[in-house]
This record gives C-alpha cells, structure tokens and sequence, in this order.
C-alpha cells in the first residue's frame, strides 16, 4: 500500500511530469468550489489540466456524504471514465477522502493522485490511504484504504488558508511529534505559527508525513500500530461530532488538539507521562486553540459518540495513550469515571 510523495515548490512542472509517467486514458480533476475558484488556476496554466474534465463539489464537511459521493460516480460515468482513467484530487481532507473512495470503487478501482491544498490534507487525509465520507453524523464511517498513486507537497498552495485553517492543519503535527521523536516534538513548539515560513514548514511537513509513513508501513489496515496516529481523535472526532450536531461546526484540527489535552491526561495518570510535557504541551495548545467550547452537560452526549468509535471493542472505548514521547501504549481503555475525569481536565486543566 506505498505511494509516491513528491514535495516541490513548482506545481506546473512536477504535475506534468506526473502525466506523463502514469499512464491514462482520460483525466478528471476534482476539486471544491473554494479549491476551484483559489487554486485550480495555478494548474490551468498546464494545458492537459485545463482540457481535463473538471468535478466541483461544495466545500466543507456537511458535504462528505452519499450523495456527493455519487455525484462523482455520476460524473465519472456520463464523461467516459475507463478503468484506465486518472482521477486528480486539488483539495483539503474533504475532498482526498472523498475524492479517493470515488476513485477506489468506481469501476472497482482507477488511478489517482492527491494534491493536498490546505495543511491538515498535507499531513493528514492525503497521505496513508484512508478513503471515505460520513454517515449522517459520524465521522469516516464507510470507506476504504485504498492509497493515491502519488501525493503531491506543495505549501504554495498554502497562501490562500487563514490563520485558523492553518493551526487546525498544525494540530495533527504535533501529534506526529509526540508520537516520535522529542527533537521533533520541540521543533514543533518552537514553530511561529503567526508568522509562517512555508520553505520551514515544508520541512516540517515532510518530517510529519515521513512519521506516519513509518507507521502506516508497518501496519495499513490499523490493526495495531497504526493506532497510534489516532492520539487525542477518540475524544476529538466525539467533539467534532456533537459540534456538527450542535450546528457549530468547528475545525477538525482544532477538535484534535482539545482531545490531545484529554488524552494526555489519561496519559499521564495511566501510563506517566512527564508532568513537564504535558504542562508544555497543553499550555501551547490553550494559546493557540483557545478552552473547548463544551460544557458539563455535554459529557453524556460526549460519552456516547465515543462509544462509535472504530478502535472500541466489545464495547470498551479504546484510547492511543503515551508513557512519554515516542512511548506509545494502544488499545488502552478507560472507564466511565475516568472519561468524565479527563472531561472536567480538559475544560479547566
């Protein structure tokens, strides 16, 4: 399940050298209206891209359903896809995940390749073969793991992301650093995401991609390591969730980084992580993500959402813990107490 990443500063040229190694009978670009309208035209100046059919979907995450799922399908269809078609994905996460389950069921299976357009994707949905949309609510729950042929790094894209967009990418970063290495995780801390150097951040884009690579290759379909990629997600898809339900929708990275302080917690009165790490560590999340927005009368609500996740078994929710940097413990559980413990920690530690 290996795929190529390319990271380049000169989108033109290493998209048309891509054309013309993977072989093809007919392109297709998908993109969103803000990906169609902001970063398609960079592209546009490779004529293949601008004969190619285009598919734009609506943007955001209300959208990663069934049906625009089929709409794809459709498109595919009425436009003379083959199985020996080309499928290219200019998106954030939204459209990677859905982009690449269309490609990996339509005909049984085309070629794609991803070119992630905000942080999060870059670091994140593009890279490690989950495919997938949301059923109702639920985040991620059908899909496939069906890896892009090539993944395609470029932080150009990232001049037309805000600051919040920015961050919520950052978030899924600090995760790879602390489940690696703590050279890694203090390069992180030390990042100024106010004023971003994208040549500095590339780097560092790399250095998470080459983490979860490591791991992915050691376990594609998350029956065991590949677990750990999912520290600070049991309590923040929950949140992210509730929020959707609550119709205040909010950043995926930002739900991630609240539910790092949460699992932290549990790492440390579970498995010790350091007392200074996870001070550091929570202090610099609070500065940049600000306090949760849930309160005490959502723990029960929070509960139950954590109960779908797809790491539980026999009904035990199931959390990625740490010992301390790069010490990584899976498959751990915690009770009802102990969740609304870490509950409390997270709105007030």
């Amino acid at each position: 399940m290996s795929q190529q990443i390319i990271p380049t500063q000169h989108i033109v040229e290493s998209t048309q050298q891509l054309l013309q190694e993977i072989a093809h009978d007919k392109l297709f670009i998908l993109t969103d209206q803000h990906t169609s309208a902001h970063c398609l035209p960079q592209l546009n100046q490779l004529p293949a891209i601008a004969q190619a059919y285009h598919i734009t979907i609506p943007s955001g995450d209300d959208h990663k359903h069934i049906r625009t799922l089929c709409h794809v399908w459709e498109e595919l269809s009425a436009h003379g896809a083959t199985r020996h078609s080309l499928l290219i994905n200019v998106g954030g996460g939204m459209v990677t995940d859905l982009g690449g389950f269309a490609a990996a069921t339509y005909k049984r299976g085309i070629h794609y390749i991803n070119m992630p357009t905000t942080l999060l994707a870059m670091v994140d949905a593009a890279v490690g073969g989950k495919t997938g949309i949301n059923l109702h609510a639920l985040k991620n729950e059908i899909g496939a793991f069906c890896p892009a042929d090539t993944v395609v790094i470029c932080s150009h894209f990232l001049h037309t992301l805000d600051k919040e967009n920015i961050a919520s990418g950052f978030a899924e970063m600090l995760k790879h650093g602390l489940i690696s290495t703590e050279e890694h995780w203090t390069r992180l801390m030390h990042f100024d995401l106010d004023k971003p150097d994208l040549d500095e951040l590339q780097q560092l884009i790399m250095e998470s991609i080459h983490t979860k690579e490591h791991i992915v290759k050691q376990d594609p379909t998350e029956q065991h390591i590949r677990k750990a990629l999912n520290l600070g997600h049991t309590l923040g898809h929950a949140y992210e969730t509730l929020a959707m339900r609550q119709e205040k929708p909010c950043l995926h990275g930002y739900a991630v980084a609240w539910g790092l302080i949460g699992e932290l917690y549990l790492s440390h009165i579970r498995e010790g992580f350091p007392t200074d790490k996870l001070r550091q560590t929570i202090t610099y999340i609070k500065e940049v993500y600000g306090t949760p927005p849930f309160e005490c009368r959502d723990y029960d609500a929070l509960y139950e959402l954590m109960q779908h996740d797809k790491k539980n078994v026999a009904g035990e929710i199931r959390f990625t813990l740490l010992g301390g940097i790069g010490d990584i413990y899976i498959n751990r559980t915690a009770n009802h107490d102990e969740i609304f413990e870490m509950l409390d920690f997270v709105r007030e530690g």
